[in-house]
């Protein structure tokens, strides 16, 4: 059996929406999910601009934001698991975002 995270075969990401509130996925199997943007501390601090510039991970299991540095996988939206990021880890990324504004 094989680990690697590419062999999910449940449904996929093919559209994404990024509202000033929530996340929605709509998936190959004709669902669409959502989830509270507040979530995902780093979408939800992120720009209109930054939240529109996104890419599907390995097909559409994920959606990654380069700009933000965040990945959404399907599997965790499916199973109703909001951001697993530290506090410590948020707040480092929140000082450094503020460095580059700054500069």
């Amino acid at each position: 059996m094989s680990s690697s995270k590419y062999d999910y075969e449940g449904p996929r990401a093919k559209k994404v929406l990024v509202t000033a509130d929530r996340l929605t996925l709509e998936l190959t199997d004709g669902r669409a999910i959502s989830a509270p943007l507040a979530w995902y501390p780093r979408l939800h601090k992120g720009t209109r601009a930054e939240r529109t510039k996104w890419r599907f991970i390995g097909r559409g299991i994920g959606v990654h934001w380069p700009e933000l540095d965040e990945d959404i996988s399907v599997e965790s939206l499916l199973k109703g698991q909001p951001s697993r990021e530290s506090k410590k880890s948020f707040q480092r990324w929140l000082d450094q975002r503020k460095l580059k504004t700054a500069g």
